[in-house]
């Protein structure tokens, strides 16, 4: 078993490995590991930025004023409605992707599509206004 320092994103840590090719059998679990050289409490997470033209609105996916808002943080991979289209109740309008997964955005109810304020490929936030329904 070996001790060794790994630094991952500027962060170092002390792992203990065991060399399998040294003919030894492991004696302790791979997730075995000594805690982090600096507190984490330290550590911030990227903050991705919304798009400059979207607005923000309280999470959910309708506001009182048609806005249609993501429900999550991620990417929007797709705007599947245009200006002016009309569109019914459950109608899939968007998709934004987070992790790996998609989520689909559908009407909540039938109007049609007054504003459409993000983009494929735009970085949103939960609570961003995609668009909007009158």
């Amino acid at each position: 078993m070996k001790k060794l320092r790994v630094t991952v994103e500027g962060k170092a840590y002390e792992v203990l490995v065991d060399i399998l090719d040294e003919g030894t059998a492991p004696t302790a679990p791979v997730s075995r590991a000594s805690a982090p050289t600096r507190a984490a409490s330290t550590v911030e997470a990227p903050v991705s930025s919304p798009a400059a033209s979207a607005p923000r609105a309280p999470s959910g996916t309708t506001g009182a004023s048609g806005d249609i808002t993501s429900p999550l943080t991620g990417k929007l991979i797709s705007v599947d409605v245009t200006v002016g289209q009309s569109v019914e109740k459950d109608t899939k309008l968007a998709t934004v992707e987070a992790m790996k997964m998609n989520t689909y955005i559908f009407a909540s109810k039938a109007g049609r599509v007054t504003a459409v304020l993000a983009h494929a490929g735009d970085g949103v936030d939960e609570g961003t206004v995609i668009l909007r329904i009158e």
